[in-house]
């Protein structure tokens, strides 16, 4: 089996500051770095790292942040020929990361824009494989990407992150869709199901689409409507450091423990842990594990 990620392929642009300056509010940082990030680059090397054959399929520029963005990825073994150079420049997110490790992100999606479903090899998503999407690349696009993958067989996973509100047609293209907690509580609302606390953030809406709907929790770690039954996981006890990528290595490692044949259950204890760890470092992507790390922390 295999995971083809269709998805944004970005450079984070990351400062330290003392807060998250306000509206209108210019607050000092400090030194920036540049670090490889997007949110279907990310999710491809948290899938790969826990183990997963990963395809990374999008766009990038022909600037010099090109080889930034992919700088961790083909090391890893994510395999790039999916991507496409185009005359746009390289995504980019500005992001500053406050002393409790909360972030604050600005999104210039760049080349991402010009993502195309139609570069996705018809091998990419066979019988038993698993696309991962995301929102960060044109929607229109990732619809026909996840109904691709459907109707040849393959699992279909939704990040619904930046959160849209998807019509209950447009989320019928997915079998997983993925929140966090503030976007489960959107997503209730817009499909008028019932949106309190506890279960009901992702049971409403799980019943109204018949779908697995996960919701990441933070330090409460994860909760999943999956198949009329309601699974609760722990996150892994740390002291974040910068929580940038936690969510995008949940839902890598999620993918890669149910692509390898993991139960929901185990899939989503191992993305719990992932995400956690995730916390402990700077930076999206340096930070990400790798399995045995996983696998001991789970432990």
């Amino acid at each position: 089996m295999a995971i083809a990620v269709f998805g944004s392929i970005n450079v984070d642009l990351v400062t330290r500051v003392e807060r998250i300056p306000s509206p209108g509010e210019t607050v000092m940082g400090s030194d920036y770095t540049l670090i490889p990030g997007g949110k279907g680059a990310n999710q491809a090397l948290a899938a790969r790292r826990a183990g997963a054959n990963v395809r990374l399929i999008g766009a990038i520029g022909y600037d010099a942040f090109a080889d930034t963005a992919l700088r961790e990825l083909a090391p890893a073994g994510v395999d790039l020929t999916g991507i496409a150079h185009v005359p746009h420049p390289t995504g980019v997110a500005i992001i500053a990361v406050a002393g409790n490790g909360e972030n604050a992100i600005v999104l210039a999606p760049g080349a991402n824009a010009k993502a195309k479903a139609d570069a996705i090899p018809a091998d990419a998503v066979r019988p038993g494989d698993t696309l991962l999407l995301q929102m960060e690349v044109p929607l229109a696009e990732s619809l026909a990407a996840a109904r691709m993958a459907r109707a040849a067989g393959a699992r279909v996973v939704l990040s619904l992150a930046p959160y849209t509100p998807l019509s209950a047609e447009d989320l019928a293209a997915f079998d997983i869709v993925i929140v966090n907690q503030h976007e489960a509580a959107e997503l209730a609302r817009h499909l008028r199901v019932e949106a309190s606390d506890g279960d009901h953030i992702v049971a409403g809406p799980g019943r109204r689409l018949e779908r697995t709907v996960v919701a990441t929790l933070g330090a409460d770690g994860a909760l999943a409507y999956h198949q009329g039954e309601i699974i609760r996981v722990p996150a892994l006890k740390v002291t974040p450091v910068d929580t940038t990528g936690a969510g995008d290595t949940f839902c890598g490692v999620l993918a890669a423990y149910l692509d390898a044949g993991a139960t929901m259950r185990d899939a989503l204890a191992k993305a719990a842990v992932a995400g956690s760890l995730t916390c402990t470092k700077m930076g999206a992507q340096p930070s990400f594990p790798m399995k045995p790390e996983i696998e001991a922390a789970a432990r």
